[in-house]
């Protein structure tokens, strides 16, 4: 078998009005008319691999990745760096994979090598360890009302607890304090203001206003990263759970090593979120599967890395399928009790919904 082509569409699919903002503090969206990449690698038999890049990813990032691969057997590409020409020995023991679209091709030959063997993806990182994973409901900047209407229909659809984007200059006590009379002490919250709680100072002042409540399951940077004195201040004097957002395993030792971390977000590839989750292990801390608000493709790939690792244990972000107009797959990710379930389907387990992304798709390109 060999990689013979791929095709790869752009797609353009916004947000469903009203479901990540309130439009009185943030009328649009914006992120959302970034584009995505849809990738079908194309083999010489009837098998393909499904790939999503993350937004703002080039088609010309895609074609150059794509062309590393074409006239490889799928069955001896290294999966641990899909791009090398070898098992030869690397000088970087740390080493992960990188390269054009990386991560996209990366889920597009994983699933393909999977169809292959017949097994799902969770199998080639080592096995699930859970048949369900915890996922979380998720909210953008909402008035406390709106968050209120929010957090009933999350708690509909079973959910048990809620991510929240928020900023210093909201009302946080009255939007927690919505949350806390429409679904208890129980139903808790990831206050994640990407850095806009701005100081230390101000971070533990809303701390403490915020503690009363009892509904706050985590900070997640709260001021910008690069600040590890502040986060060592922030650490030191606030009882709730302190994390950072961060993209591989050197980042989580960073926050180790500052004594700052009690929890980590993790993204990255397939495997280098399975290496940045090992780094927080090996220090008992537990972690979820972050996201980007993407499609089903991506999505169903974090369900995956999240299954097979140990220790992501926390409720994770699959939040694109109640979020987005469409996810682009046939049959949507499903959700009961606050989890969803592994996908045990050869590859992804997922298929792409060609009539859908008719309707997205801005552009198309063959590569051969």
């Amino acid at each position: 078998m060999r990689i013979t082509g791929a095709d790869v569409w752009t797609v353009v699919v916004p947000t469903i009005p009203g479901r990540v903002h309130s439009p009185e503090w943030v009328p649009e969206t914006g992120w959302d008319q970034v584009p995505k990449q849809i990738i079908r690698l194309r083999t010489d038999t009837e098998l393909v691999g499904l790939g999503e890049t993350d937004r703002g990813v080039s088609v010309d990032e895609v074609i150059a990745g794509v062309r590393r691969l074409l006239g490889r057997d799928p069955e001896t590409i290294v999966l641990q760096d899909i791009y090398a020409d070898s098992l030869a020995h690397r000088e970087r023991v740390s080493e992960v994979g990188t390269g054009p679209a990386y991560n996209a091709l990366e889920i597009a030959v994983f699933d393909l090598v999977g169809r292959l063997r017949g097994v799902p993806v969770h199998a080639l990182l080592g096995g699930a360890v859970r048949d369900r994973v915890r996922a979380d409901f998720w909210i953008g900047h909402q008035t406390p009302e709106a968050g209120r209407r929010s957090v009933a229909w999350a708690l509909e659809q079973g959910f048990q607890g809620v991510k929240i984007k928020c900023r210093l200059e909201e009302p946080m006590v009255a939007r927690l304090q919505a949350i806390l009379d429409e679904a208890g002490p129980d139903f808790k919250v990831t206050v994640d203001p990407n850095e806009r709680f701005y100081t230390a100072e101000q971070t533990i002042a809303l701390a403490h206003e915020l503690e009363p409540l009892g509904n706050v399951e985590v900070f997640e940077d709260p001021i910008p990263k690069s600040d590890l004195e502040g986060y060592i201040r922030i650490h030191a004097a606030i009882r709730q759970p302190l994390c950072m957002h961060v993209g591989d395993g050197a980042a989580v030792l960073r926050g180790l090593k500052a004594g700052v971390l009690d929890c980590v977000n993790l993204g990255g590839s397939l495997v280098g979120f399975q290496r940045a989750a090992a780094v927080a292990a090996a220090a008992g801390l537990a972690c979820w599967h972050g996201s980007g608000n993407d499609l089903g493709i991506l999505e169903t790939a974090y369900i995956h890395a999240a299954a097979a690792t140990p220790n992501c244990t926390m409720a994770s972000d699959f939040v694109g399928s109640w979020t987005r107009e469409d996810d682009l797959i046939r049959e949507p990710i499903r959700f009961q009790g606050g989890c969803t379930p592994t996908p045990m389907r050869p590859g992804l387990g997922c298929e792409l919904d060609e009539t859908a992304l008719a309707v997205y798709t801005r552009g198309y390109v063959n590569i051969e």
